[in-house]
């Protein structure tokens, strides 16, 4: 088993990467990206804290089509409006949430923490990727994490993600409050059937644990909106990684 000070390492190292106001690689100061030699492929490589990203069994993002098994998840979104901070931590446009909004799932509670984008979606659904997704990371009191993705598609225009639009950094840069309220339930489809699996972070280190439930509707945004995250974010999508025989459940028709 792990020893002690490894153990603790690995829970610095994921806080530090779920969303607060940190730099989320500053316990390990080890740079990555999204194409090149510091890119996915190499990811495990780059430092001893990223292995499971060559080395883990039970990797996100994957095709959701693979399902192999089919059955209801029960999960409830209780979101609420309120102040909202935003970061750019060079990967990805992030907002963190002050406490209040919960995801309820098969019976477990868990506080939504923060919401971040991928252009393209990371996962796919039988080959195809959506434009954009939205992951929306939370915690429960005992530590664990749970993700709830949102495809978005192209359509009408989304007024809640209207205002993450003009506040979005440019360029990296630290959380900082934004005078606009946000109210988290509106980036959601009016269904919350998912697909449920256990997963991993998809960027380093990629620890696994990670409940994970990805919405079957879609969210609509305008094109205009999509491509302005894309300009960016730009390509910030891990590849998809092999199932290993995980259950990865659908929620059918």
């Amino acid at each position: 088993m792990p020893g002690v000070a490894h153990m603790k390492k690995m829970v610095l190292a994921l806080i530090a990467l779920l969303g607060m106001p940190a730099a989320p690689l500053a316990a390990s100061g080890a740079h990555w990206t999204y194409e090149g030699h510091e890119g996915p492929e190499h990811w495990g490589e780059l430092a001893p804290e990223f292995m499971q990203c060559r080395s883990g069994k039970m990797q996100s993002p994957i095709d959701l089509g693979l399902a192999n098994a089919t059955g209801h998840i029960d999960i409830w979104a209780n979101y609420q409006e309120g102040p909202m901070a935003i970061l750019n931590n060079g990967h990805t446009v992030q907002i963190n949430f002050p406490s209040g909004s919960r995801l309820i799932s098969g019976g477990r509670e868990y506080e939504l923490l923060q919401v971040h984008f991928h252009t393209p979606s990371e996962e796919a659904v039988n080959g195809k990727r959506y434009p954009m997704v939205a992951h929306f990371v939370h915690k429960s009191a005992s530590g664990s994490l749970a993700v709830l993705g949102v495809f978005f598609e192209e359509g009408p225009a989304n007024s809640e993600l209207a205002k993450i639009v003009v506040a979005a950094p440019k360029k990296e840069r630290e959380a900082f409050p934004v005078r606009a309220t946000l109210d988290p339930s509106g980036l959601l489809p009016s269904s919350l059937d998912v697909w449920r699996y256990q997963g991993s972070l998809t960027t380093p280190p990629c620890s696994e644990g990670v409940n994970w439930h990805v919405a079957k509707a879609t969210v609509t945004a305008s094109p205009e909106q999509i491509a302005a995250l894309h300009a960016i974010l730009g390509d910030n999508a891990r590849p998809l990684q092999p199932l290993n025989g995980r259950l990865l459940i659908s929620p059918g028709n």
